[in-house]
C-alpha cells in the first residue's frame, strides 16, 4: 500500500472528508485529493503535518503495509489511534462498515415499527377509556 493509499485509509477511519481534512491542514480541497490519488508527491514535512493532524505516528503510517488497515478497539477512540492494537485489511474495514449500515438500518426500521405498534396501542387505550366512561 502507497502511502497517498494510507493517508486516504486513516482519513477514511477517522469518519473525516478530503473537504475536513483539507481545512484542518490549511491545504486546499484539490491540493488534498491529488495528495490522496497519488498524482502530487508528499515530502517528509508535509506527511509529519499530516500525521500529526490525524493524530497518528509517523513510524506507524510508514510501517502500513497492506495487510494493515486500522479498526477500532473497544479502548480505541478517534483522538487516539496510536493506541489502536486491532488491525484489520481493508477489505474487512469496508465489510465491517456495510454490517454496521445494516444494522442501523434494521435498528431504524425496528424504531418505525415500534413508534407504529405505539400509536395503535394509544388508540386501544383511549377507546377502551371510552368504553369505561
Amino acid at each position: 500500500m502507497q502511502i497517498h493509499e494510507k493517508l486516504k485509509v486513516m482519513r477514511l477511519f477517522k469518519g473525516w472528508s478530503q473537504e475536513t481534512l483539507a481545512e484542518k491542514l490549511g491545504y486546499s480541497v484539490n491540493g488534498y485529493a491529488k495528495i490522496e490519488r497519488g498524482e502530487t508527491g508528499i515530502n517528509l514535512k508535509k506527511l509529519e503535518i499530516i500525521a500529526k493532524v490525524m493524530d497518528v505516528d509517523l513510524q506507524k503510517l510508514l510501517e502500513l503495509n497492506e495487510g494493515n488497515v486500522f479498526n477500532l478497539a473497544e479502548n480505541c477512540n478517534h483522538t487516539n489511534l496510536a493506541q489502536c492494537n486491532i488491525l484489520l485489511t481493508e477489505t474487512q474495514c469496508v465489510h465491517e462498515l456495510e454490517k454496521t449500515r445494516l444494522l442501523l438500518q434494521e435498528r431504524d426500521k425496528e424504531i418505525s415499527y415500534l413508534k407504529e405498534e405505539n400509536k395503535h396501542l394509544k388508540e386501544i387505550t383511549e377507546l377502551l377509556k371510552k368504553d369505561s366512561s
